[in-house]
């Protein structure tokens, strides 16, 4: 994928417009999650560092074009302060004279934090004016927010029009990984796709199938497919009316040469409930009473073989109900199992999603990935093979100036 990084930026002395991803959990002020602010910092103590005058960018929660002032970024600039180790001014507004004159004021190497771009409803109609009058405060735009990448607003995808543009190091890194993954991988290359049902995730696993050598099916939407295929499931979570099109997608993938795998044993239970009683049966012989809870010993087994035969895994979804013991065990098993190999530098793992970074924090491996995406819908999107507005305009840019 073409387009230019902060290696080819002349930043001393340059108005550097970031739009970074600061939306993080906040609850009654107090912010519960700072790993999106942890991992913008590397681009904005680059740019600091090297003399720009940083204006960062980003929108929280969602005041639908109007000032709410809970959902101010005040807070979290301060936190980036703290992040950044040095001081971070802000300024209650991001467009206008009051912003001017905070940018204005600037030296080489300040931080200026502005005020919640979803405060105005230009920012998601991607109003031209809007876009513009954001732009007007930067000579450079530097996107670092991949998350938002697949929203076509005016901070995302409207600047880059009127910016010369750069991708960030983090918006780098998650591209890198996620061409690795699925444009130009390591063959062969394998996926775990889990959830709870396919209805959410037709695109996803269709664009998969046609660039994976393996599919493991996992979690509740793999019940689907076992009872299209004639196999009882009891009383566990599928889909009735999905049963044609798992047996569709099952036939796509034969068509493709790309192998389904799903469970052949699991752990069932009567009630869903931590501790609740539970036993391990073949896939076929699921009591009609019971629920399938989990993938059983057996299908880790079956899973972490495949793995070792594997140089690729993208990875989205449980394999169980995790949040509650004890049907976080395989997945935890497997993802293991895919650290292992990946810090042994026999397989590369690329994961995303909100359940799945969870998931790997809850197994103690999350940073033992060659890469996890905190992006949630933007990475799904991105597994869909969608367009994403705001890496298209950056792409578009860079075929312009004839970095292709």
């Amino acid at each position: 994928m073409v387009f230019r990084t902060l290696d080819n930026l002349e930043a001393r002395g340059k108005r550097v417009l970031v739009r970074a991803d600061l939306n993080v959990p906040m609850h009654d002020g107090v912010i519960t999650d700072a790993t999106r602010i942890e991992r913008v910092a590397p681009t904005i103590s680059e740019l600091a560092g090297k003399g720009a005058r940083v204006v960062v960018l980003s929108h929280f929660d969602r005041p639908k074009g109007k000032v709410v002032p809970s959902m101010s970024l005040h807070p979290i600039a301060e936190k980036l302060g703290e992040v950044l180790g040095k001081p971070v001014a802000f300024v209650s507004e991001c467009v206008g004279p009051t912003v001017e004159a905070a940018v204005a004021a600037l030296k080489d190497g300040d931080v200026l934090v502005l005020e919640n771009t979803r405060f105005h409803a230009g920012e998601e109609a991607n109003d031209p004016a809007f876009a513009k009058a954001l732009a007007e405060n930067g000579d450079i735009f530097v996107n670092d927010a991949f998350s938002a990448a697949h929203r076509a607003h005016a901070s995302t995808e409207g600047v880059a029009h009127d910016l010369p543009s750069f991708a960030g190091r983090l918006m780098q890194a998650e591209l890198s990984a996620l061409s690795a993954a699925l444009e130009n991988p390591e063959r062969p290359v394998g996926a775990i796709i889990g959830g709870s049902k396919i209805s959410t995730k037709l695109d996803l696993i269709g664009n998969v199938i046609e660039k994976v050598d393996t599919l493991f099916i996992t979690g509740a939407m793999a019940n689907t497919f076992l009872a299209a295929e004639g196999i009882a499931v009891g009383k566990s979570l599928q889909e009735a009316d999905m049963h044609e099109t798992a047996r569709k997608i099952a036939h796509l993938a034969q068509e493709k040469g790309c192998e389904i795998v799903l469970p052949v044993d699991a752990v069932v239970a009567r009630e869903f409930k931590a501790g609740a009683e539970s036993e391990v049966c073949l896939i076929g012989e699921v009591p009609a009473d019971a629920m399938i809870l989990d993938a059983g010993p057996r299908t880790v087994e079956l899973i972490n073989e495949r793995l070792a035969t594997l140089k690729t895994l993208v990875w989205n979804g449980p394999l169980g109900a995790f949040e509650i013991e004890p049907f976080d065990r395989a997945t935890v098993e497997v993802a293991q199992e895919a650290a292992r190999l990946t810090q042994d530098g026999k397989l590369r793992t690329v994961a995303g999603g909100g359940d799945t970074v969870s998931a790997l924090r809850h197994a103690g491996v999350a940073g033992q990935m060659s890469y996890v995406s905190t992006a949630g819908g933007a990475f799904l999107e991105w597994l869909e093979g969608k367009i994403l507005p705001g890496i298209e305009v950056l792409r578009t840019t860079g075929q312009q100036l004839g970095l292709d």
